[in-house]
């Protein structure tokens, strides 16, 4: 039977073994799986502050996030970030999602922050729970199950007047909010994100709007994929990575919705009328697009009329990496997109650093739901 001291020694030697291990393999982690432990072990050990903090009225769900370290540069979708569920109220009335906002705050002082360490808030429904509610089983599973997502340079919008999303007071609504860092690398900073969803009591008058998500997918070589230099003139993209944001279609071709973008002007399209899935004719009234900094456009274009239906111009900052205002498309009156035309997303970039950056290029369509509307019509 082992001593005391030997079974004191065994644990040490034993800790400082696992000790080095881990540290080995956290040195070889990306940034992103970096920040991850980093901001559980802080949140778990009580460092610093984890819980969300909710306040809640009848017209706006206020709530702000757990405190998240920044400690140096985070690119997109690299920074520390946390989740949680939330239900707008407790009853089951049927309430009118309306607007968004998300904004940066110093944790300690609570004084708002630039927009350089936001990256993206996103806001996800439960489809099966949402749909069964009306009737209309056979949604579930079509579409990504994303309502929308706020992301650096655009922190806020409202939905056209009169229009939003339905949804149950007690439906349940998932969301999660990350950190950004691209211009600072000597930095400890302590900070919060304040997120905001504002709803309305259904009047009777608001019309129902359906969530859509539309992304660029650019094909790459399956077999070699960081080959470079690739064809200047063809839509073939380099990945930032292929296991996140890689699809196949039905050809066998592999596509990435994360690719990298050299230095300079380029302009990138891809097919997104599969995504719509239009079978007849849907109007549109709002979208939301989401790129990361050197976009400077995003258009939706009818490839069957050959015309832009509309475009979305993007503003970066001159003295620093960023994205100062992603601009979105809004409409009472609506467009008409019809099921037997094709479209693509269309995106204009202009890579003034002196590395390659990574891209992103998707928008959150909202279109009227006619279907919906009809019952809640017959439902009340």
């Amino acid at each position: 039977m082992l001593k005391r001291p030997k079974i004191y020694k065994y644990l040490t030697f034993s800790f400082i073994l696992s000790s080095l291990f881990g540290a080995v393999i956290y040195t070889q982690l990306t940034n992103r799986h970096k920040a991850i432990i980093k901001t559980l072990l802080l949140h778990k050990t009580g460092l610093v502050d984890s819980d969300w903090h909710i306040d809640n009225n009848q017209k706006e769900y206020k709530m702000a996030s757990p405190t998240f370290i920044i400690d140096g540069i985070y690119k997109s979708m690299e920074g520390p970030k946390a989740s949680r569920y939330i239900q707008l109220n407790q009853s089951d009335s049927l309430v009118w999602i309306t607007g968004f906002n998300v904004k940066a705050v110093d944790a300690k002082t609570n004084e708002t922050l630039t927009n350089d360490y936001i990256c993206h808030m996103n806001v996800d429904i439960n489809d099966t729970q949402y749909y069964n509610h009306w009737k209309l089983e056979d949604r579930i599973g079509k579409q990504y199950p994303r309502m929308t997502s706020l992301s650096h340079g655009l922190e806020h919008f409202d939905f056209p007047k009169g229009y939003g999303v339905p949804i149950v007071g007690t439906d349940f609504l998932f969301v999660t909010t990350q950190t950004l860092n691209h211009n600072q690398p000597n930095i400890f900073k302590k900070i919060k994100h304040e997120v905001s969803i504002k709803y309305e009591a259904y009047n009777k008058t608001q019309k129902p709007l359906m969530s859509k998500t539309v992304y660029i997918q650019l094909p790459f070589d399956k077999y070699d994929p960081f080959k470079e230099p690739l064809d200047p003139s063809s839509n073939q993209c380099i990945p930032v990575e292929t296991k996140n944001h890689t699809y196949c279609d039905k050809a066998g071709n592999m596509l990435s919705g994360h690719w990298v973008i050299p230095q300079g002007k380029r302009t990138f399209r891809s097919s997104i009328t599969e995504q719509l899935q239009i079978k007849d004719s849907a109007r549109l009234h709002f979208s939301a697009p989401h790129v990361h900094p050197f976009a400077t456009s995003i258009s939706m274009f009818d490839k069957t009329e050959n015309k832009t239906v509309f475009t979305c111009n993007i503003t970066n900052y001159k003295n620093k990496i960023g994205l100062e205002n992603i601009a979105t498309f809004s409409s009472e009156k609506g467009i008409w997109l019809h099921g037997k035309h094709e479209y693509e997303l269309i995106m204009t970039c202009n890579n003034t650093s002196k590395v390659d950056q990574d891209m992103m290029g998707s928008m959150f369509l909202f279109f009227y739901d006619k279907e919906l509307d009809e019952k809640i019509q017959k439902k009340i």
